[in-house]
C-alpha cells in the first residue's frame, strides 16, 4: 500500500496546483511593476508640475520695513528735523534673488505709521517720494503722492477714548492711524534695465511716526490668475494631464518593445534583405565573368589533343558556357521567386532564406559538371596523359 503509484486524480490536482501557484506568482509579479509604475508616473507628474508653478508663478506679496534717517547736524533746541526723513529699500532676497519678475504688473504701496498727536494733525498735506534705481544706483523711475491724517473732531476723539478706555489702559490698542499710500497702480519690470532698489522721503520735517512698510503686490492675469485663485483645482488638472501624457508615452513604449506592431521594421527588413541580394548577384556574376576565359581555353586545349585541330566554329563552346551559366542562374531565378514570401514575411524569414539561396550556387555545379562533355580543370590536366599514352 505504501509503495502504491499515485493515483491519477492526485497527480492532476498536483499539476494543476502549480500551474494555479505559477500564475499566481506572475500576476502578483505583474501588479507589483505596474503599481510601481503607477507611483513613479504620479511622482513624476506631481514634480512636473510643482517646477512648472514654481518657475511659472511670482511673489505674490512683498513686504519690506522701512527705516528712515535724517541728518543731526542742526540746531536740537528747535523742533522740527534737519532733513526730511529718507530710507534706502533693497528689492532684492538675499541680496541676491530678485523681487520683480519681467513684465508682471505690481502694486507698490506705502505704508506709515502714525500717532494721532496735535503735531501730525496739524502737519495738513505731505509729499512722499519713491525713486527706483538700477545697478550703479541710476534712477530708472520716479513717483510723488500727497498724504494727510484722517479729520477726526474732537467730540469723536473723546468718545473713542472713553469707550476704548480700558483697552488703552492696559496697551491692546493705541491712538494712531494707519496711512496707505499707493505710490504705483501698474509696475512693471524691465528685462534690460531691472530694478535693485528704492529711495523713499518724506517731505515734511516735522512729522512723527512709527514705522513704515513698502508693499509689493502682483497683479495677476490669465493662466497666473487661475494658479492664484484656484490652485487645487489647477493642481489637480495640471498633475492629471502630465500623467496621461506621460502614461501615453509609456504605453506606447511598451506595445513597440513587447508587440512591435505599431511601427513595423519589414520594409527596413526588406531593404537590408534587398541589398544582400545585390551583392549576392554582384558576386555570382563576377565569378562567371572570371570562369569564362579559363574555360575557352580548356577548351581549345582539348580540341587541339583528341583532334589535333582547333575548331572553326566556337558554338561549342558557347553551348558549354550556357550550360553552366544555368545552374548559376537558378539560384537568382529562385531568389526572385522567393521575394514576395519575403517581402510578407517578417525579415527574419527573408534573412533565413537569403542565406539559404546563397549558398545553392556552388553545389549545382557538381552535378551537371559531372555529366556534361565540358571537361573541368582537373579533366585537363588528365587529357594530355591519355592521349600520350
Amino acid at each position: 500500500m505504501v509503495n502504491d503509484p499515485p493515483v491519477p486524480a492526485m497527480l492532476w490536482a498536483q499539476e494543476v496546483g502549480h500551474v494555479l501557484a505559477g500564475r499566481a506568482r506572475k500576476l502578483l509579479l505583474q501588479f507589483g511593476v505596474f503599481f510601481c509604475t503607477i507611483l513613479l508616473l504620479l511622482w513624476v507628474s506631481v514634480f512636473l508640475y510643482g517646477s512648472f508653478y514654481y518657475s511659472y508663478m511670482p511673489t505674490v506679496s512683498h513686504l519690506s520695513p522701512v527705516h528712515f534717517y535724517y541728518r543731526t547736524d542742526c540746531d536740537p533746541s528747535t523742533s522740527l528735523l534737519c532733513s526730511f526723513p529718507v530710507a534706502n529699500v533693497s528689492l532684492a532676497k538675499s541680496g541676491r534673488d530678485r523681487v520683480l519678475m519681467y513684465g508682471q504688473p505690481y502694486r507698490v504701496t506705502l505704508e506709515l505709521e502714525l500717532p494721532e498727536s496735535p503735531v501730525n494733525q496739524g502737519l495738513g498735506m505731505f509729499l512722499v517720494t519713491i525713486s527706483c534705481y538700477t545697478r550703479g544706483g541710476r534712477v530708472i523711475s520716479t513717483s510723488s503722492r500727497s498724504v494727510m491724517l484722517h479729520y477726526r473732531s474732537d467730540l469723536l476723539q473723546m468718545i473713542d477714548t472713553l469707550v476704548f478706555s480700558s483697552l488703552l489702559l492696559f496697551g491692546f490698542a493705541e491712538q494712531k492711524q494707519l496711512l496707505e499710500v499707493e505710490l504705483y497702480p501698474e509696475y512693471r519690470e524691465n528685462s534690460y534695465v531691472p530694478t535693485t532698489g528704492a529711495f523713499i522721503e518724506v517731505h515734511s520735517k516735522r512729522i512723527q511716526l512709527y514705522g513704515a512698510y513698502l508693499r509689493i503686490h502682483a497683479h495677476f492675469s490669465g493662466l497666473r490668475y487661475l494658479l492664484y485663485n484656484f490652485p487645487m483645482t489647477c493642481a489637480f488638472v495640471g498633475v492629471a494631464s502630465n500623467f496621461t501624457f506621460l502614461s501615453v508615452i509609456v504605453l506606447f513604449s511598451y506595445m513597440q518593445w513587447v508587440w512591435g506592431g505599431i511601427w513595423p521594421r519589414h520594409r527596413f527588413a526588406l531593404q537590408v534583405n534587398i541589398r544582400k541580394r545585390d551583392g549576392s548577384r554582384k558576386e555570382v556574376q563576377g565569378r562567371i565573368s572570371a570562369r569564362q576565359p579559363g574555360q575557352e581555353e580548356s577548351t581549345q586545349l582539348s580540341d587541339i589533343t583528341e583532334d589535333g585541330e582547333s575548331p572553326e566554329d566556337p558554338s561549342g563552346t558557347e553551348g558549354q558556357l550556357s550550360e553552366e551559366e544555368k545552374p548559376d542562374q537558378q539560384p537568382l531565378s529562385g531568389e526572385e521567386e522567393l521575394e514576395p514570401e519575403a517581402s510578407d514575411g517578417s525579415w527574419e524569414d527573408a534573412a533565413l532564406l537569403t542565406e539559404a539561396n546563397l549558398p545553392a550556387s556552388a553545389p549545382a555545379l557538381a552535378p551537371e559538371t559531372l555529366g556534361s562533355s565540358e571537361p573541368s580543370g582537373g579533366s585537363l590536366r588528365q587529357h594530355p596523359t591519355c592521349s600520350s599514352s
